[in-house]
């Protein structure tokens, strides 16, 4: 199922999510909560009464998993999809890889988790292979390399976001189920998002909305905007993390086999190299994370 999850939101951030960049980011990050939420309501409408259950630190817990890992994390990584303009989708899907990485040092941080020496290495080991991905032997040009930057840049914040967001959640998923939790971060985020809405004056860009964005709005909300989290919430409940973590790669992988056979690109030897050294980075670090954790 984490599997399966993470194919489908390596088709999202190749295929589908790139097609909405027409429209304003934070008016489609509104719309990819929103739309789900409303979906959801038809079938979690019970699950209201599951607020009850949460206590002040878990309220809390609900509210910074909204911020990070539905409204901020989602609005970087969309903005660094719109960015490239479909020129290096799987290398901004690559870079958000690094989310393990951030997710052990706040972990450590914050629930003073002790990681070794070992994970440090590791993690720089990846940092270095992520600045090939993007770059290749070049160094990064600001001139002309404006929107690179910004796009890795943006999928680094992600990787911060949606790590934290993993932090976060621990406490609220000890409170709730998985479903009623992605019930109630849909539903956070859109309601912390509508405002923002408003303020931004963005409203009346449902007018902008095309028939084939509605045909976007509606694949993601049937598959990585519901099924998809839910799949990677269940799996998750039953497997350890560390195997979760190596089922993840799916994401990347699948993200590359999309953006070759359906917008013609593929890595250039340097980044298929750098590629892999930064995924087993990630893998052995976070693997001497959990070693660490048992003893």
């Amino acid at each position: 199922m984490i599997g399966l999850a993470a194919v489908l939101w390596g088709f999202d951030g190749v295929v589908l999510t790139p097609r909405l960049s027409n429209l304003n980011v934070v008016f489609v990050v509104f719309l990819l909560h929103a739309l789900p939420f409303l979906v959801m309501n038809t079938f979690f409408f019970k699950h209201y009464k599951e607020l009850k259950k949460l206590d002040k630190k878990a309220f809390t817990s609900l509210i910074l998993v909204s911020v990070f890992g539905g409204a901020l994390g989602t609005i970087a990584i969309v903005y660094a999809l719109f960015l490239v303009d479909f020129q290096q989708l799987s290398i901004v899907v690559l870079l958000q890889k690094f989310q393990p990485i951030f997710a052990i040092i706040l972990a450590a941080i914050f629930l003073q988790e002790k990681v070794s020496k070992k994970f440090y290495l590791w993690g720089i080991v990846a940092i270095i292979g992520g600045h090939f991905l993007t770059f290749g032997f070049n160094m990064p040009n600001f001139q002309t390399d404006t929107n690179t930057m910004k796009a890795a840049m943006l999928s680094i914040l992600a990787s911060i976001s949606f790590g934290s967001s993993t932090v976060f959640s621990k406490d609220l998923l000890n409170k709730i189920n998985f479903d009623t939790a992605t019930f109630f971060r849909y539903g956070t985020t859109t309601l912390l998002m509508l405002p923002v809405i408003f303020i931004l004056g963005r409203w009346g860009d449902f007018q902008l909305i095309t028939s084939t964005n509605w045909l976007i709005f509606g694949i993601i909300t049937l598959t990585s905007g519901t099924v998809a989290i839910l799949l990677y919430y269940y799996g998750l409940k039953n497997i350890k993390a560390s195997h979760s973590t190596l089922l993840e790669l799916f994401f990347p992988i699948s993200a590359i086999i999309f953006d070759y056979f359906i917008n013609g690109a593929i890595l250039s030897p340097i980044q298929w190299i750098s590629a892999t050294i930064m995924i087993f980075a990630i893998i052995k670090a976070s693997l001497y994370s959990k070693r660490k954790k048992e003893k």
